[in-house]
């Protein structure tokens, strides 16, 4: 849609605000955004894709499990060796 009217307006910005009142968005801005990430998702900006960026965050988010369970298997190991020591324990 606002490929159609760009140019009936004289800047992108006109073009933005009136095609998000169009659609009743409340803000060009928003538009303006998902316009951009389009651009990135089609290859035409170069920039990191929806897709890519999804794939970044869960390798971080696998990264950080993996992390998170070598410290519960450190905890865990020394609290069965606690265990194993009851003539420690007071």
């Amino acid at each position: 849609m606002v490929a159609e009217v760009l140019g009936d307006y004289p800047n992108e910005s006109a073009v933005w605000r009136a095609v998000a009142e169009k659609l009743g968005i409340d803000s060009a801005e928003t538009l303006r955004n998902w316009l951009q990430q389009d651009q990135v998702d089609a290859g035409q900006r170069p920039v990191t894709t929806t897709e890519e960026s999804a794939q970044i965050k869960a390798k971080k988010e696998i990264a950080e499990l993996k992390r998170a369970n070598e410290v519960l298997k450190a905890a865990a190991g020394s609290f069965a060796a606690e265990l194993d020591r009851p003539h420690l324990r007071s």
